[in-house]
C-alpha cells in the first residue's frame, strides 16, 4: 500500500504542469483539451486577461505558460517580460495572431521558448511543448521562414540603432499609443489602457503613421523597437 502511494506521488511530480492564458474562452477550451491529451501533461490553470494570468502564474509556478499576446488589462508581452525576469525557470510559449517577425525578435529577446501562430495552433502547440520539454525552442514554420528570410536579407542586427529623428515629432501621448500598438493592442485595447475613446486612439494611430510616413502596423512595430519604446 505504501509503495503504491510512493509511486503515485513520484508520477505526479514528474508531470508537466501547463498554464494557459488567452482571452477567447472557446479557443482556450480547445487548447486545454489538446494539452490535457499529451502524455504526462496537465493544464493546472487558465486565465482570460493578463493581470489574472500573472497572478495565477506567480501562485501556481507552472513548468510551461502558453501565452496569448493580445489580452486585456496586461498584454501577453508584458506578462511574458515579468515572468521571464522573475521566474526564469518557467518556459513560455507564445500564442499569437501576429506573424510579424518583429514580435518574434522582441519576445525571443525576453527568452521565450516558442512562438505559434493561432491559425496553426493545433499540431504546432503539441510540437512546441515537445520541443520545450527537450530543451529546444520552437517557431511555427511560417514564423521560422520569415525569420530566416530576414536574416538572409541582412535586415536584422543584434540591436537596432539609436532613436530616429522622426520620433522627435511625436507627442508623449503618441509615443504611449505607439508603444501599446507595438505590444499588440487593438484601437479598442489602446483606448481602454489610456482611458481615451476608441475614436481618439484611431486618430492617434493615423497621426503617428502620417508623421513617421509608414502605412502598416508591422512598420510601426519596427519603429517602436528601434526607438526603444518597447524594452527587451
Amino acid at each position: 500500500m505504501g509503495t503504491e502511494q510512493t509511486v503515485a506521488v513520484q508520477t505526479c511530480m514528474k508531470s508537466t504542469r501547463i498554464f494557459l492564458a488567452d482571452d477567447h474562452a472557446i479557443l482556450r477550451e480547445g487548447l486545454k483539451h489538446i494539452l490535457n491529451t499529451l502524455p504526462g501533461c496537465e493544464v493546472v490553470g487558465e486565465a482570460g486577461d493578463g493581470q489574472q494570468a500573472l497572478e495565477q502564474i506567480e501562485q501556481l509556478k507552472p513548468d510551461i505558460a502558453v501565452m496569448d499576446i493580445s489580452m486585456p488589462v496586461l498584454t501577453g508581452i508584458e506578462v511574458t517580460r515579468r515572468v521571464r525576469r522573475y521566474y526564469p525557470d518557467i518556459k513560455v510559449i507564445i500564442l499569437s495572431r501576429h506573424d510579424n517577425e518583429e514580435y518574434v525578435y522582441q519576445l525571443l529577446q525576453y527568452g521565450v521558448h516558442g512562438y505559434i501562430v493561432k491559425e496553426e495552433a493545433g499540431d504546432d502547440l503539441i510540437r512546441a511543448v515537445e520541443a520545450v520539454l527537450q530543451g529546444e525552442t520552437y517557431l511555427s514554420p511560417r514564423i521560422a521562414k520569415k525569420v530566416v528570410s530576414d536574416f538572409r536579407a541582412g535586415g536584422r542586427t543584434a540591436r537596432q540603432g539609436p532613436i530616429s529623428e522622426q520620433f522627435s515629432v511625436l507627442t508623449n501621448r503618441e509615443r504611449e499609443v505607439l508603444k501599446l500598438i507595438a505590444e499588440g493592442l487593438s484601437n479598442e485595447e489602446v483606448a481602454r489602457a489610456l482611458w481615451i475613446s476608441p475614436r481618439t486612439a484611431k486618430v492617434h494611430r493615423a497621426n503617428i503613421m502620417k508623421k513617421l510616413d509608414v502605412h502598416k502596423v508591422a512598420d510601426l512595430v519596427k519603429y517602436a523597437i528601434k526607438a526603444g519604446l518597447v524594452e527587451a
